[in-house]
């Protein structure tokens, strides 16, 4: 079994979240084309970046007015990029599959980013459910994808430190890794590529053809 979801199962979960995403992406872009097409008259690299930058560093007015959910939201999303990407392990894998290696951080650091990765999770699904204005916009869903991108830290986790069964949890591990890269394309879960798409258009829109800040 952990043979198999760690080469065909693997390679199925790669073909279905690169191809899912730049079907997505081309289908944006053309809809985007015949719906708007006036947008890319006025579009704008600098005003582009600069709405990109202002949103991935907490340079907004979402952290005056709201600095639990900046720190939570921020934290989730480093931890979730840095962990799985920059562990020794999974470098150690990519290098055996590809030859393909880059520097790491420790397993103590990991560890710690994992603890407050499964944290900022409980605080975003906590928040979802206590306050008003974001419980009348929350679906099921949004709960759901919470938990799918929290569950490969949690069995991650639990194999590290080789507690119940070891293979098992390691096999459990691994497909949640590959359930979450499946539902990127599909769900809302695409924001990773598309926050930049989108932060990309509003820059223009507003910076080279209105002229004002987004942020």
């Amino acid at each position: 079994m952990y043979e198999f979801v760690r080469g065909p199962l693997l390679w199925v979960t790669f073909i279905v979240f690169i191809g899912g995403m730049i079907y997505r992406t081309v289908s944006l872009i053309r809809l985007s084309l015949k719906k708007d097409k006036v947008v890319y008259n006025h579009f704008s690299f600098s005003w582009a970046l600069r709405s990109i930058f202002h949103w991935l560093l907490p340079l907004n007015q979402t952290v005056k007015q709201y600095p639990g959910y900046t720190i939570a939201a921020f934290t989730f999303h480093i931890c979730l990029l840095v962990v799985p990407i920059f562990l020794l392990s999974h470098n150690i894998l990519w290098y055996e599959s590809w030859k393909i290696s880059w520097w790491t951080i420790s397993d103590t650091l990991a560890d710690y980013m994992t603890l407050i990765m499964i944290a900022a999770v409980l605080y975003l699904i906590v928040r979802r459910m206590v306050l008003p204005y974001v419980k009348i916009v929350t679906t099921p869903i949004d709960y759901i994808l919470l938990i799918v991108a929290a569950l490969p830290f949690v069995t991650g986790y639990f194999a590290y430190h080789q507690w119940i069964n070891y293979k098992l949890i390691l096999i459990i591990h691994i497909l949640c890794g590959e359930l979450m890269l499946i539902l990127i394309p599909f769900t809302k879960l695409s924001h990773m590529v598309f926050f930049f798409l989108t932060r990309a258009h509003i820059g223009s829109e507003f910076g080279e053809r209105r002229g004002t800040k987004t942020w």
